[in-house]
């Protein structure tokens, strides 16, 4: 369904989207978003600079919708587990006959290898820079230890606030483990059913949605997608009447597009923009069409647009852990007035320090299973 290089391209979409997203929505011009709680007045703010644009669109477009990068993240966690995990070459889900404990050490450790770096660069810039974070022990135990997100109000006790995003995942490869690894499809259904049902009696209960949305009942969704796609999308015929083959180094065989892709990428699109504005139970499925649309936009791109996608890609974990830094440097330039500038100058330093933080993290111990 997708090669390798089709899923690092769309990871690149995926931190653009989340890096612009997280400077932008901290601008007070900016539209906000509906990402953990729906709100009309965000919407109705939308439909207004949408009936009358200015030079702030781009801005405005960016706060609101990029935080549909992290259900890409998602999508791309599953497909990745069911391909290393569910091959007929792996042993019942854990290599070496690993248990629970294992996969839970093996990714925690992941994930701190990442986290760790971004998290030291941010406290750094936090306690030189004006405004510095005030923490709590429990804050920076919770951090380390990636369970920020049961804590109560989570959205005041993460800092910086994308980091939420380790919490999420560490919850989602247990979730993995226990009910979907090598499980009937029905299993991920279920659990995409179940959360769905969870969020339907708190939709108007900001305080609930929100501690809700933190944790993996709004992930699944995406993630689930991704596992299904992960065991059956190969079975599907690719635009341009190819069907998945596959070459020795797991890529496909070819790059394809064509009418089938420009349908899930304009149908994506267009049912996403009216999910988030027709209601709270539609905004719920939005993340779906996002993944819908993102695997048809990575069909059609052009081969140059492409190769930087993958490059950006591959630095996507260091861009992720390196923004929040940034942002705090340049977002005061956008705050004076030159919005432009700020955001020009925080892009161009983000992919610059992304790129030594990630050789910073491919010199760490890997962890091994």
């Amino acid at each position: 369904m997708l090669t390798r290089k089709e899923c690092s391209a769309l990871r690149g979409i995926a931190i653009l989207g989340i890096m612009l997203h997280n400077y932008c929505h901290w601008l007070r011009v900016a539209v906000k978003e509906n990402e953990f709680t729906f709100s009309e007045a965000n919407n109705e703010r939308l439909l207004s600079v949408l009936a009358d644009p200015d030079w702030n669109l781009p801005i405005h477009l960016l706060s609101y919708f990029g935080h549909y990068g992290v259900p890409l993240f998602l999508f791309l966690s599953g497909y990745g587990l069911v391909k290393k995990y569910e091959t007929p070459t792996t042993p019942p889900c854990l290599p070496k006959g690993e248990g629970f404990a294992g996969w839970c050490r093996l990714h925690y450790l992941k994930l701190f290898r990442m986290m760790i770096v971004g998290f030291v660069l941010f406290l750094v810039v936090d306690n030189v820079t004006p405004g510095a974070h005030r923490y709590q022990l429990l804050d920076v135990v919770a951090q380390l230890l990636m369970f920020n997100n049961l804590l109560p109000s989570p959205d005041k006790v993460i800092w910086p606030g994308p980091f939420w995003f380790f919490g999420l995942m560490m919850q989602l490869y247990i979730v993995y483990r226990l009910l979907v690894c090598r499980r009937h499809w029905g299993f991920v259904v279920g659990l995409i059913a179940l959360c769905w049902l969870v969020q339907l009696p708190f939709l108007g209960d900001v305080a609930t949605l929100n501690w809700l949305r933190y944790n993996c009942v709004s992930g699944m969704l995406p993630f689930g997608l991704g596992v299904l796609a992960g065991r059956y999308g190969g079975r599907l015929c690719l635009p341009g009447g190819k069907t998945a083959g596959r070459s020795g180094d797991g890529d496909a065989t070819g790059h394809s597009g064509g009418a089938v892709s420009v349908a899930l990428l304009v149908l994506g699109v267009l049912l996403a923009v009216a999910g988030c504005l027709l209601s709270a139970h539609t905004w719920l499925w939005v993340p779906a069409l996002v993944v819908v649309a993102g695997v048809g936009l990575v069909k059609l791109l052009p081969q140059w647009l492409m190769e930087w996608l993958v490059w950006t890609g591959g630095i996507s974990a260091a861009m992720f852990v390196a923004h929040p830094a940034l942002r705090k440097l340049f977002i005061p330039i956008s705050h004076r007035g030159d919005l432009w500038t700020g955001l020009l100058l925080y892009v161009v330093a983000t992919v610059f320090v992304s790129w030594l933080v990630q050789l910073v993290i491919d010199k760490m111990p890997k962890p091994q299973s």
